[in-house]
This record gives C-alpha cells, structure tokens and sequence, in this order.
C-alpha cells in the first residue's frame, strides 16, 4: 500500500468504524518516510518491535467510530503485513545492512570524567579532538 489513508481504509473495512479512527497510527508507521522516501524507511518500524512500541505510544486498544474497541497490535500488524506480508523482526531487518567501517568507531573520550564543575581551562583543547567522519 501507498499511502497511510489507504491503510486506514482497510482498517475500517477489517475492523468498522472509518479511516479516521485508524489513520493515526498508519501515519506513524509511515512518518519515516520524511528521513528516506523508499521501502528502506520500513525497516524502522514495519517489524515485530515496531508493532510494540506503536501500542505502547498509541494504547492497547482504541474505539472506533462505532463503538467497538480494537487492539491497537491488530491494526499495526495489519499495516506491516499489507506492506511486506508477513511480520519480520528486527534481526531480519538488520542482517542485511552492509557494515561499514563508521559503524563501529567510538567516538572521542577524554582519559578523565567531565564535572559540571570543570572550567573551560581545564577541558582538552579543541585541536586535540580529531573529528570524526564518514568515508
């Protein structure tokens, strides 16, 4: 599916009620679209994981336009299974992200812990953190 409406749609037609009483949620599975607009923004939220925490932000159920109450890992497990057709997990998502070589650098640390109290005289000079960049 497209778009979040259109999953919003199919909620209505599977559990009553009207697109408007789903579109909240199909709207956040879909808000990563904003950061990457291809399937890869799926990998986000479209999974086992993701259909947990959408219930966690959104509820454990909501009612609908009729008033008939809905579990709201129903509809999330809708939307994952209309886009991919079945439910992934995170691990399956993942496994197949190349890594690189970034990916696994740790930043700069100093040798000593920071106190709020630490003036700026006594913090490291800039030149001496070397920045950290992408190849």
């Amino acid at each position: 599916m497209a778009h979040p409406w259109h999953h919003a749609e199919r909620s209505a037609k599977l559990f009553g009620g009207c697109p408007n009483d789903y579109l909240a949620i199909h709207d956040w599975f879909d808000e990563s679209k904003a950061h990457l607009a291809d399937f890869r923004h799926r990998a986000l939220r479209h999974h086992s994981e993701g259909i947990f925490l959408c219930e966690a932000i959104h509820g454990k159920t909501l009612t609908n336009s009729d008033g008939k109450v809905i579990p709201v890992r129903f509809v999330a497990e809708q939307h994952v299974k209309d886009d991919l057709g079945w439910i992934p997990t995170v691990k399956d998502w993942l496994q197949h992200i190349q890594p690189q070589a970034w990916m696994g650098r740790t930043p700069y640390r100093p040798n000593h812990q920071f106190s709020a109290e630490v003036s700026d005289t006594e913090l490291p000079e800039q030149s001496t953190i070397a920045p950290q960049s992408a190849p």
